[in-house]
């Protein structure tokens, strides 16, 4: 789920505001999308704020811009946190979960997204889906609509702001990015007969009865999520579903939402046991 898996280096082009509009114009980016961007700008040469500028340019006042703003480390049960914690002693664990900072989908940056999407998220205007772990920042006619009402017991169904995508035909645009990180694929998770469902653990900021702020940890059910075999699904995809070009000089993938969970979801029905 993170875009640190860039396939691709940079290599000398222009990356001013207005070239790069033109580079995704070329590759498909149309006013009044709805676009879910994965981009990995470390060692690019491309400057997240530029990137910012062009892609609300070309979508115009209509269109509407989404990022993940993830938060991974904000559970007891995730493979972040169980990192954070190996080798730690029983007290020791016991003293680290007692100072993680609860989420606030106000302050609370995301984690391993990358530049581009904290400058999404930190943008005036800015909207934030309220899920402890798997929030979406979003710019755009329909931002505040789209992080709306995002079920904690839906990481990244149907009710989160990736299910409206789905719905309402959004866009992926991946940038110097590969499948394993395209989120897109979860939401075929949920379609699965009968998927496999797991607890999660999360702590987050609450509003007091008396006024003020304080935390609480939450727990609940909610599909078993796995992007182990995304690179996998993505080699599979068909190229008839994908427009490929490039950005800033680096590998550049658009492609429908609908599209990508579809194949997902063909594949994952075959594939997976």
């Amino acid at each position: 789920m993170t875009p640190s898996d860039a396939p691709d280096g940079a290599r000398a082009a222009p990356t001013g505001v207005l070239a790069l509009a033109v580079q995704l114009r070329l590759l498909g980016v149309r006013p009044r999308q709805r676009l879910l961007v994965h981009a990995a700008l470390g060692g690019t040469g491309l400057r997240a704020e530029r990137l910012l500028d062009a892609l609300r340019g070309v979508l115009g006042p209509h269109g509407t811009l989404v990022v993940p703003a993830f938060t991974a480390e904000n559970s007891l049960t995730s493979t972040a946190h169980l990192a954070r914690i190996a080798g730690l002693s029983g007290p020791e664990v016991a003293a680290f979960v007692a100072r993680m900072p609860a989420f606030d989908p106000e302050r609370t940056p995301s984690q391993g997204m990358g530049a581009f999407a904290e400058a999404v998220r930190t943008a005036p205007g800015a909207a934030r889906s309220g899920h402890p772990q798997t929030s979406f920042a979003a710019l755009g006619a329909d931002a505040g609509r789209l992080c709306a009402q995002h079920r904690v017991e839906s990481h990244l169904g149907e009710e989160s702001p990736l299910g409206k995508l789905c719905w309402e035909g959004g866009q992926v645009l991946m940038i110097n990015v590969g499948f394993s990180a395209c989120t897109a694929f979860h939401l075929a998770e949920y379609r699965i007969p009968k998927p496999p469902l797991r607890m999660y653990d999360c702590v987050v900021k609450v509003n007091l009865p008396g006024g003020g702020q304080g935390e609480e940890w939450t727990a609940y059910e909610d599909v078993a999520l796995d992007d182990g075999d995304f690179a996998e699904i993505g080699r599979t995809f068909p190229d008839s579903r994908m427009r490929r070009g490039r950005v800033g000089g680096v590998s550049a993938t658009l492609f429908a939402i609908p599209d990508a969970v579809d194949h997902a979801l063909d594949w994952m029905t075959e594939n997976r046991r």
